[in-house]
């Protein structure tokens, strides 16, 4: 028996259990990333001697690796959305993106200075990479699949889920300016790194990533259900793996340009979708993602899970547990109340987006990514175990939580009359 006879069975039942599990957990207060995650921990128990993936010796593999799964769950998750994009409809989004998002990475950057004693860069690195959401790791708390009504998704879901798709591209300036300052100022302060990033990184590229995805997604849904030839008229032959091709053209040709790739390819799937709003092919494309989804977040929580058990978390430190803590505890709950101040929605709506912004595999990919733009020395490593901590305990606290607060929330929307509701 070799090591890679082993990779293949392990393969096949993940691929199995993730056909499988999200059935027999439905409805149940756990979540499939949970039983991945914890999977990941139990094969690697020291005693088994089985290789686990090091993220600072590996780095480049785990940056590739997520890149493909945020990516994948971006275009997921836009074609999902059935509400169009416009500017009052989505209220409760530019307010999470606006207010909640700086403030977290602000929060989260003063705690990591001030509880760890890190220097600037390196906090504002934990507060940038900590402060996307996650789509994918709480099935309860996104929108369903695509329907050809643009009014039957929930402001919680809704909200939750566009701050998802949008937010992982947002996060991008705030990880450049961690870089930035690193390379400007080492462990020091420096100003002289502000100017060129808040022209470049933080306009130009987000600009680029906007436009480009607006384009390239009306471009495929003209391919997709208008164009005249047959065989660019993709939507007949319902052929789902072509949601691949638009995700990572949408994704290339954007980073290409040097714009923010994540936010094009969540910009894009939204104008792919409204560009036929009732076409059935738009719940096959939506399939094939969610299908490609789940496979490669179930691999990464796996070894998210053996990274762990196989000594991850040796480099943890109380204080930076207690800032991931924070984080989920107090931090997010606060800023994403904060966020919604003034807005339309219930207390009860507002309390349960404060609450449920999961962390997840988008965080993993900015760290790896930032490491490689820049060298934070004997940090990288308490970096790596701080953001695995963070994640893993949202994925748990969330994953626990998810089903019964929703519930609870459904039903008592349900007995809401509806001209009182808001």
């Amino acid at each position: 028996m070799t090591l890679s006879d082993l990779v293949y069975a392990g393969l096949g039942v993940g691929a199995l259990a993730a056909a499988v599990l999200p059935r027999v957990v439905f409805r149940r207060p756990f979540s499939l990333p949970m039983v991945f995650l914890a999977a990941g921990a139990l094969v690697a128990i020291p005693a088994w001697g089985l290789p686990v993936v090091d993220p600072v010796a590996d780095r480049l593999w785990v940056e590739h690796v997520t890149e493909a799964c945020v990516v994948v769950s971006l275009m997921g998750a836009g074609l999902a959305i059935n509400r169009p994009m416009r500017f009052r409809a989505w209220a409760g989004t530019w307010r999470l993106l606006g207010i909640t998002l700086p403030l977290t990475v602000a929060a989260v950057a003063f705690l990591a200075w001030w509880l760890l004693g890190w220097p600037p860069a390196a906090a504002l690195l934990l507060g940038a990479v900590l402060s996307p959401t996650d789509p994918v790791l709480a099935a309860e708390v996104r929108v369903g699949e695509p329907t050809d009504a643009e009014d039957d998704e929930d402001e919680v879901r809704f909200t939750l889920t566009s701050e998802a798709g949008l937010n992982d591209g947002l996060a991008f300036p705030f990880v450049m300016a961690a870089v930035a300052l690193a390379a400007a100022a080492g462990d020091g302060w420096s100003w002289g790194w502000i100017g060129h990033w808040a022209a470049v990184d933080l306009l130009a590229k987000a600009a680029i990533g906007v436009v480009a995805g607006l384009v390239l997604g009306r471009l495929l849904g003209w391919m997709f259900f208008r164009a005249r030839t047959p065989a660019l008229r993709l939507s007949e032959h319902m052929e789902g793996f072509v949601a691949l091709g638009a995700t990572f053209l949408a994704y290339g040709v954007t980073e290409l340009l040097s714009g923010y790739g994540f936010l094009a390819v969540f910009v894009a799937a939204c104008a792919l979708r409204s560009a036929e709003r009732s076409h059935g092919y738009h719940n096959v494309l939506h399939e094939f993602t969610e299908q490609i989804e789940r496979l490669l977040t179930g691999v990464l929580l796996f070894l998210l899970g053996a990274f762990a058990v196989g000594g991850g978390l040796g480099e943890l430190t109380w204080p930076a547990a207690l800032v991931g803590l924070l984080l989920l505890l107090v931090v997010r709950p606060l800023t994403g109340w904060l966020g919604q101040l003034g807005f339309a929605a219930g207390p009860r709506e507002r309390t349960v987006v404060a609450v449920f912004g999961l962390r997840g595999i988008g965080s993993l990919f900015y760290l790896a990514y930032a490491l490689g733009e820049h060298h934070f020395g004997a940090l990288e490593r308490q970096l790596w175990a701080a953001v695995a901590f963070t994640v893993m305990a949202s994925v748990v606290l969330h994953g626990i939580s998810a089903t019964p607060v929703i519930t609870r929330l459904d039903r008592l929307r349900d007995r809401t009359p509806p001209e009182v509701r808001p």
